[in-house]
């Protein structure tokens, strides 16, 4: 047993960030960071565009970034959350410039180069070629190994969440006042199953990509802290809104991840065209090829089925080589790398499963629905993204949050204590597992059904079939739970079902079309239906 003032699961921008804030703010608590894999892999390592932040005031305001976030969420934001995010947001993008993020610059000039994504009315995108999310890891982690009351632990894999339920108490989702009091917590070294204590406890595990087939998510992104909240009787809402990013490349060898061609392409000009070479986007939207992600993905899959095609394309061809390659050096060569010549051939894109609007509960200081409980970054639904988020607000949302939470938590922490009395984790009666194959196979079924039944376009029947399936599997999942020992296969593979069912589930209670979520059977926006609270 193991025991911290605060214990952060997550060592992507939202989780460090938070910590690296409390830390300064508050030198005599000890922080205690989990990451599953190893310190520099997270969802952010990921983002190939950048932040999205008003910069140029010439040119942008907090007016017009508050009006593209509002529209592409499509009337289900929080006006309030957006204000805040907005216009704390340039804030929080020079401090992790302080910490030593690089940005591209103008090459006549000292000014940033911004650049401009599907959605937004200004260039206000500050990016680090096509790596931003990679730089923005970099330096927040040489920042955090600066403050010496921050311990980073690679190779923790969080199975539960400590509450009530642990001390022998009923807890349900309508029992008040439940409290977290750490994390059961999987040693992947010595794999024993640790218990971790803390004061307080803060959510930053990134998305759930992996439960669909196709996503543009590292492997790690597999709704962990989402399924341990839901588990622990804590609030979820909107997860019906899953975003698919429109342009991942299409590789007919498959990879896991799929790999994205970032949007900012289309925003130095890329256009989509079908595989005739036709250009198709302005017959969807008048934005054309900029159009905000949901209508962008929706038209491609569209296009997809007229033409029977496996994908259609992203023309760069008419583009200007040398600023291509400076601007997209890792797109260019990942190309390249399959025989695909962009400033030649068409580039061959697919829509993959991308980002998740919806997740754990949080008010404006990032406190979750369970007392000492915070979360923030992609594993939350803020308010901010609504039903489909705006291009680059995800970084910013992980930075303004990560910041709130550790003025909230510096200012309460000293009236918690330690719990006492909590039980080590209970393995008895359960067996090495010998069949891997009934692990890997239930993974697959369940990314097919997703895929198949719950994508970006939905049916009553599809999702009724989808449901029944993921009860079976539900089922076989927890039998083998039950009677097995825990390994991060079989954690991964229960959170990714908790999170399809939750998905499925929100998007059956939406009966309408709006933004992320369309279903052929409520065509039209019905302005009241409410959020979607499990």
């Amino acid at each position: 047993m193991a025991t911290s003032d605060v214990l952060v699961l997550g060592a992507g921008v939202a989780g460090l960030s938070f910590a690296i804030k409390l830390a300064e703010k508050r030198p005599d608590l000890k922080i205690k960071v989990l990451t599953k894999t190893v310190e520099t892999e997270s969802n952010t390592k990921y983002a190939q565009g950048g932040v999205a932040a008003v910069w140029d005031e010439d040119r942008d305001n907090f007016n017009l970034h508050i009006d593209d976030t509002l529209d592409a969420g499509d009337g289900l934001c929080d006006e309030e959350i957006v204000k805040i995010v907005v216009e704390e947001g340039p804030k929080r993008v020079k401090e992790i410039i302080e910490w030593g993020t690089r940005f591209d610059r103008e090459s006549d000039s000292d000014a940033y180069d911004l650049g401009r994504e599907g959605g937004h009315s200004a260039n206000r995108i500050l990016h680090y070629k096509d790596l931003t999310g990679w730089e923005i890891q970099r330096s927040i982690l040489e920042k955090a190994d600066t403050l010496e009351n921050i311990e980073i632990l690679e190779h923790y894999f969080a199975v539960d969440l400590i509450t009530q339920h642990h001390l022998g108490y009923n807890v349900t989702r309508v029992t008040p006042g439940i409290e977290c009091y750490g994390a059961y917590a999987l040693n992947k070294t010595t794999n024993e199953i640790e218990t971790l204590l803390a004061k307080v406890t803060v959510l930053a595990t990134g998305g759930a990509g992996q439960v669909y087939k196709n996503t543009t998510n590292p492997v790690i992104a597999t709704g962990d802290g989402i399924a341990m909240v839901y588990r622990a009787k804590g609030r979820i809402e909107n997860m019906e809104f899953v975003q698919f990013h429109p342009t991942a490349l299409y590789n007919p060898a498959g990879e896991n991840p799929s790999f994205l061609v970032s949007e900012a392409v289309r925003g130095f000009g890329g256009i989509l065209k079908d595989p005739n070479g036709v250009e198709f986007m302005h017959k969807y939207d008048e934005r054309k090829s900029l159009a905000p992600r949901d209508i962008v993905a929706r038209a491609i899959d569209n296009e997809m089925k007229i033409h029977g095609a496996e994908f259609m394309y992203l023309d760069c061809t008419h583009l200007d080589k040398d600023k291509f390659i400076s601007h997209f050096p890792t797109i260019y060569n990942k190309c390249i790398s399959i025989g695909i010549d962009p400033m030649k051939d068409m580039i061959p894109v697919v829509p993959a499963c991308h980002y998740m609007c919806g997740g754990i509960m949080v008010d404006e200081l990032g406190q979750t629905s369970i007392n000492r409980l915070y979360a923030c970054g992609e594993c939350t639904c803020t308010g901010l993204h609504g039903a489909n988020r705006l291009a680059s607000n995800s970084l910013l949302e992980a930075l303004v949050f990560g910041n709130r939470i550790a003025y909230e938590v510096a200012e309460k922490i000293d009236q918690y204590s330690i719990k006492e009395g909590i039980p080590n984790w209970n393995a008895e009666g359960t067996i090495e597992p010998n069949e891997l194959v009934l692990i890997t196979q239930s993974m697959k079924e369940l990314k097919e059904v997703m895929s198949s039944y719950v994508g970006i376009v939905r049916s009553n029947v599809r999702l009724k079939r989808a449901s029944d399936r993921l009860y079976l599997l539900y089922q076989e999942t927890e039998n083998l739970y039950a009677s097995t020992t825990l390994s991060p296969q079989l954690a991964e593979l229960r959170n990714l079902i908790t999170i399809a069912y939750l998905v499925t589930r929100s998007a059956s209670m939406r009966r309408e079309s709006r933004g992320l979520h369309y279903t052929t059977d409520y065509p039209d926006k019905n302005p009241f239906v409410e959020y979607s609270v499990l």
